[in-house]
């Protein structure tokens, strides 16, 4: 008696990343208004609230004035939210059994979650060229390769989060990743210095701040403006937290398709 041999599933070319799942993903994710209204117009509403047209607005800051800087962290701020919105929106695809239907595809983990990163980055860099249009036409002003530099650093840096959305959208159930994750975001903009510089912080705070995940895209994104070295801290925040989330986010990933 003889034992049949058992067909291997052969992978795909890129773990069976294709355009046109990309493209489906992205038709989806821009059809999401609450997720684009929070990613793209909030952070233009905070910015011409607290930038333009204040005692400060025009005040010195390095490269450029306070508007701008002030401008450079609600375009962080915005694409913080958009990437990690975009990522968590795989909590959907848990409740609706989407995700453990994939595992019957011969579509690998790096693959879905690199389509779910890409999403994210894409409505990331909506939010940040929205932020950058409403400075440049409300006051905001840098030297003319920062404009550049900073735009580039605040949606590329985003990537920690998009990460961290997907990581987030595993681990919490589908009701509840957003309510949890948006005080989160909020928390850990403030920690980074978004929203009040951290030199006006406490020793203490700043100490707290420095091993929080937004404190090494803050300082980056700032420093072409300020003039200031970001130091080797900041870019090892950045690489440590990226790596710690995508590889979260694979695990749970594998975790939650093998109950298939």
């Amino acid at each position: 008696m003889t034992t049949a041999t058992i067909p291997q599933r052969r992978v795909p070319p890129l773990g069976g990343f294709n355009r046109t799942l990309l493209a489906l993903e992205l038709r989806r994710m821009l059809r999401n208004r609450r997720t684009v209204v929070f990613s793209v117009v909030m952070p233009v509403l905070f910015f011409l609230i607290f930038g333009p047209g204040k005692k400060y607005s025009d005040e010195s800051a390095g490269h450029g004035n306070v508007t701008a800087f002030i401008m450079i962290s609600m375009a962080v701020y915005g694409a913080m939210l958009a990437t990690t919105g975009g990522g968590a929106m795989v909590a959907v695809e848990r409740g609706l059994g989407w995700s453990r239907q994939l595992r019957l595809t011969p579509l690998t983990a790096g693959a879905y979650i690199a389509v779910k990163v890409l999403i994210a980055m894409s409505l990331g860099g909506i939010s940040v060229a929205v932020t950058y249009a409403a400075g440049a036409l409300s006051g905001a002003h840098m030297d003319g390769p920062v404009w550049v530099e900073t735009a580039v650093v605040a949606w590329v840096g985003s990537l920690v989060f998009a990460a961290f959305g997907v990581f987030m959208g595993y681990v919490l159930p589908s009701e509840n990743v957003m309510q949890v994750v948006g005080p989160a975001l909020a928390l850990l903009a403030f920690l980074g210095g978004l929203f009040v510089p951290l030199s006006q912080m406490g020793a203490a705070f700043q100490a707290v701040a420095k091993v929080t995940p937004m404190y090494g895209l803050s300082e980056l994104v700032h420093a072409p403006l300020t003039g200031q070295s970001p130091g080797w801290a900041a870019v090892a925040n950045v690489v440590v937290w990226l790596a710690l989330f995508a590889g979260g986010a694979a695990w749970r990933f594998r975790k939650d398709t093998a109950r298939v």
